[in-house]
């Protein structure tokens, strides 16, 4: 792990192949691949599928993405790939994986203020999404996504224009989205604000999961259920930016 945590430095040799790069773009690629890491160790991959991104500063429409065929361990920051929005690779190996463009290019088009986007399959999630009530207020985790959550339907693998509309339409300005019998996306500000609430999203879906049937619960009132939800949400899109050194530390340690 040592040898790899030496690719995280902004001094690192590895960055030469990529020619000049702004010091911006280093960080960036840094807590990138940080967070396609850190997902692994928390068991949010699956094999060489699903996807983080996030836009570049300055450069119009143009984001980072995984290099499809690498599992989310052999992420580095300079083998991420930068893309544009209509799925051109910028600068980087071929090939990304087309649903990905799908996707993520759908909703950083769609959403300026979407910097950072998981499209994860987290087997708790996709076990929430399939169940008709969806996420319930039934933890204070699943209340910081009481009034900020989508829902869409599944249909199939391939995701049509058609499909794309429907998707940014059902995540409106929300940050998380559940698409049923499929997994999630979660957008930030920042990629440590995305990774935050993508935690969050993971141990609410567990939680629920464990209380086992949706019947019987205890559900706070809707009253309170929206104070929380408010209190959860004071600090804004500094969302994740105390707890990211701590999650860096993870990594580290590993």
């Amino acid at each position: 792990m040592n040898t790899l945590l030496d690719q995280f430095s902004m001094n690192a040799v590895a960055w030469a192949a990529l020619g000049p790069i702004s010091e911006q773009e280093k960080q960036l690629r840094i807590d990138l691949a940080t967070a396609y890491q850190l997902a692994y160790l928390k068991n949010w991959d699956d094999g060489i599928y699903t996807h983080i991104s996030a836009s570049i500063p300055g450069e119009d429409g143009a984001y980072l993405l995984n290099q499809f065929g690498l599992c989310f361990n052999e992420i580095t920051p300079q083998n991420l790939v930068k893309v544009n929005i209509e799925g051109r690779i910028l600068s980087g190996d071929d090939p990304v994986n087309q649903t990905g463009f799908a996707i993520h290019g759908a909703v950083h088009a769609a959403r300026s203020d979407a910097h950072c986007v998981f499209h994860l399959h987290v087997d708790s999630v996709i076990a929430v999404s399939a169940q008709k009530k969806g996420l319930l207020p039934i933890s204070q985790h699943a209340l910081r996504f009481y009034q900020d959550m989508g829902y869409h339907a599944y249909q199939g693998l391939a995701l049509s224009s058609q499909e794309q509309t429907s998707l940014i339409a059902n995540l409106g300005n929300k940050k998380a989205i559940l698409l049923h019998n499929h997994g999630s996306i979660v957008c930030g500000a920042s990629i440590q604000q995305a990774f935050y609430l993508m935690d969050v999203l993971d141990k609410a879906c567990k939680i629920q999961l464990l209380a086992g049937s949706t019947e019987d619960l205890i559900i706070p009132d809707d009253e309170l259920c929206q104070l929380t939800y408010k209190q959860l949400c004071s600090d804004g899109d500094q969302e994740g930016q105390l707890e990211w050194p701590s999650y860096q530390r993870l990594l580290i340690n590993y």
